[in-house]
C-alpha cells in the first residue's frame, strides 16, 4: 500500500514537472516571437490590421522633421514614408544618440509598431536598458543608432 502511494506521488510530481516545463517553453517561445520582427510583413499590412506591439524592420524615406517630445523621456520625432503609409518615428534620445536625419534621407529602422489612424508610430528604436530583449535601432548612412 505504501509503495503504491509513493509511486502515485512520484508520478504526479513527474507529470507536474513536465507540465511546468511545457508552460515555460511555450512562454519563452512567445517572448522570442513577440520580439522578432514581423518577417515579410509590410507597414501597410500592419496598418490595415491595426497591429500593436509588433516588432518590425523596414526601410523608409524621411519626410518631415518634428520638434522633440520633451515630456518624460525625451524623444526625437520625425515622419517617414514606407509602403505608402506615413509613420511617426519616436526615438528615445535619453537612451540612444540623436540620429542626424534630414528630409529625403533613406533609413532602416528596427522598432515596435503601434497602430494609430495617422499611420502608426514606431518606438523602441534603441537598446533595452534592462537587457531583457534585443531592442531596436535606426540605421542612417551605414551607422546604427541604438
Amino acid at each position: 500500500m505504501v509503495d503504491h502511494v509513493i509511486k502515485k506521488i512520484t508520478q504526479k510530481r513527474l507529470l507536474s514537472g513536465v507540465f511546468l516545463l511545457l508552460i515555460i517553453f511555450t512562454l519563452s517561445e512567445r517572448v522570442v516571437q513577440d520580439n522578432d520582427p514581423a518577417k515579410g510583413t509590410s507597414i501597410n499590412s500592419l496598418f490595415v490590421e491595426q497591429a500593436v506591439k509588433t516588432w518590425v524592420e523596414f526601410e523608409a524615406r524621411v519626410k518631415r522633421l518634428l520638434s522633440d517630445d520633451d515630456e518624460g523621456s525625451r524623444h526625437q520625432r520625425f515622419i517617414v514614408n514606407t509602403d505608402g503609409i506615413t509613420v511617426l518615428i519616436a526615438h528615445n534620445i535619453d537612451l540612444a544618440p540623436r540620429v542626424p536625419v534630414r528630409p529625403g534621407d533613406l533609413i532602416k529602422v528596427r522598432g515596435r509598431y503601434e497602430w494609430n489612424a495617422q499611420g502608426g508610430v514606431v518606438h523602441w528604436t534603441h537598446h533595452d536598458p534592462q537587457n531583457n530583449m534585443p531592442g531596436g535601432w535606426i540605421q542612417h548612412h551605414k551607422k546604427k543608432y541604438k
